[in-house]
């Protein structure tokens, strides 16, 4: 199952005060808003795949709190992007300068940058062809290094600034990099 996309006239385009509305009022729902104006509905993902969330959310924080180089998010963190979409990737990371330069206001919203750093976990309801394109639109949108992780496949795209992906079968660990220096995800949990 792939996640639903309500078209919307292609003249009206909503404003950030009302795609905030409609989420408010479909609390139940986790919306996605693309740069082309269509309402993404993401389903629910099942028992293992949130727990593999869990894990790599878990494993960023602790890299994140004891280097307290940047803020980490969930997935119900909204990132307004520079070319109008908004997204909300299974984990990110944006660097402590670019958090610093938010206001308090722009802190309580939608980010309105895209994250440095950005993982998408394919689920059983995701299309991978739909991952990787939003996992292109990052990369148009700033992004420095993103992982895109199959779980079923043991498949890992990884993303970086002015670069082609890079496919690897079956890794044991990845690598923050320089963008997330000393970060180790250990894949062993999230593969199963």
């Amino acid at each position: 199952m792939t996640a639903l996309t309500l078209q919307l006239p292609p003249n009206l385009k909503l404003t950030d005060e009302e795609f905030e509305q409609i989420v408010a009022v479909n609390k139940d729902l986790r919306l996605e808003l693309t740069a082309e104006g269509k309402l993404v509905i993401m389903a629910p993902t099942g028992g293992e795949t949130g727990n593999r969330n869990f894990d790599l959310l878990g494993q960023l924080w602790f890299w994140n709190s004891q280097n307290n180089l940047g803020k980490a998010f969930d997935s119900s963190t909204g990132f307004k992007l520079p070319n109008g979409a908004t997204r909300s990737p299974d984990a990110s990371w944006v660097k402590m300068e670019r958090w610093d330069a938010l206001t308090p206001q722009q802190r309580k919203k939608y980010l309105p940058l895209c994250p440095d750093f950005a993982v998408e976990l394919v689920s059983e309801t995701d299309d991978v062809e739909d991952t990787q394109v939003k996992m292109q639109e990052y990369l148009a949108n700033g992004l420095l290094l993103g992982w895109l992780i199959n779980p079923k496949d043991k498949v890992v795209v990884i993303y970086r600034s002015n670069q082609a992906p890079e496919v690897l079968q079956s890794p044991i660990s990845l690598s923050g990099e320089d963008v997330l220096p000393g970060f180790i995800l250990n894949l062993q949990p999230i593969f199963g």
